[in-house]
């Protein structure tokens, strides 16, 4: 090969490589899958299953008027309930396991202004608040951000427009198997209904050993006040025109099974007195009570693990958050008929006239 030629080949080569690399980032962010630059393209059938680098951008480009925020306690809520419910433009924003910084990242993103800089109007936040993730500390994240994803600093885009599982998966893939995005439905849990039974939830949990020790009661009080400061409070702050909808997740029998045998009981009741206090000072919080629901909790049918329940409970739970619905509503006053102290007393009631014993009996043949 002469020396021109290998001059030409030298050129072109980088020259078909940057070409094909502009391709690819171009086919990235005309389709943008991650909605960082802008809306969804309508008729495009987007593969929506990743809460860490999609949630940011359906928080800063769609339209919407309220959301649904939490755990995957919140995962099997339909939008679509929503709006036939309340008339609401409802976008689902859940975090499998978050932890109160990771609701906090992305309210930052929900009350941030649009790129054409319209103020967004949300009227309504719906937040499952699971009190076992609120006591850790108020900096951390169940997962690494991809913090490309949630900043604004185009510099670092290209580990998004040039990254190959994007591409692959939720550009090409997609179009060459295209099926409608159902967006009501994003993030729903992959349990099918044979998954909801209690012989399922048995075999697949393990109970903790008996601690003879108890908790002290107030142990968990200071780790959730600083998280509600630092990561919550400020936004209802901020926000008094949105209403906040805060409820419990009703957790399984088996979940308070831990809690006794752990011996941290007190604790837990103090850790929800600790939000209840705090998060009713405010006049557009509106908070909500599940766990004292014993037909849904002591019937292990209807769990797939010992939190997490049948999308028929979300469905339920969607119709409690109606102004004239007082179920499960809990009163400024815990002492009131319906405050917190009346619902945890109903808990403590179940508590006290659930078999255990049998319960645990079960667990043993199990494991």
């Amino acid at each position: 090969m002469t020396d021109s030629r290998i001059k030409k080949h030298l050129i072109v080569i980088p020259v078909v490589i940057i070409i094909i690399l502009v391709i690819c980032a171009g086919m990235v962010f005309y389709v943008d899958p991650f909605f960082h630059y802008h809306a969804p393209i309508e008729g495009f059938p987007y593969v929506v299953d990743n809460q860490l680098t999609q949630n940011p951008g359906m928080a800063r480009h769609m339209e919407y008027d309220s959301v649904i925020l939490g755990s995957s306690m919140t995962v099997n809520f339909e939008t679509d309930w929503f709006k036939e419910l309340y008339g609401l433009n409802t976008l689902k924003l859940s975090y499998s396991s978050a932890y109160p910084k990771d609701i906090s990242n992305i309210l930052e993103k929900i009350y941030s202004p649009y790129d054409d800089g319209r103020a967004k109007d949300i009227r309504e936040v719906y937040l499952g608040l699971d009190i076992i993730t609120y006591s850790g500390d108020t900096d951390e994240t169940k997962y690494p951000l991809p913090g490309y994803l949630y900043d604004s600093n185009p510099l670092n885009d290209i580990n998004y427009l040039l990254n190959k599982d994007v591409l692959l998966q939720y550009v090409l893939r997609p179009m060459a198997d295209p099926e409608p995005t159902n967006l009501s439905h994003v993030y729903a849990s992959w349990w099918t209904d044979e998954y909801y039974n209690e012989e399922w939830v048995l075999r697949g949990h393990d109970a903790p050993s008996i601690n003879p020790v108890p908790m002290d009661e107030h142990a968990f009080d200071p780790g959730i006040a600083k998280n509600l400061e630092v990561n919550i409070i400020p936004y209802i702050k901020a926000h008094p025109e949105t209403h906040f909808h805060i409820f419990f997740p009703p957790y399984s029998i088996l979940f308070w099974n831990d809690v006794m045998l752990d011996n941290r009981l007190e604790a837990t009741f103090n850790a929800y007195r600790c939000v209840c206090d705090m998060l009713l000072q405010y006049d557009n919080v509106r908070m909500y009570f599940f766990p004292a629901e014993s037909d849904i909790v002591t019937d292990l049918n209807n769990y797939a693990d010992y939190t997490h329940y049948r999308p028929e409970i979300n469905y339920y739970m969607t119709t409690c958050f109606d102004e004239g619905a007082p179920e499960d509503l809990i009163s400024k006053d815990p002492y009131d008929k319906t405050g917190i102290n009346t619902y945890l007393d109903r808990v403590r009631d179940m508590l006290d006239e659930y078999d255990f014993e049998t319960l645990n009996a079960k667990l043993e043949q199990y494991h």
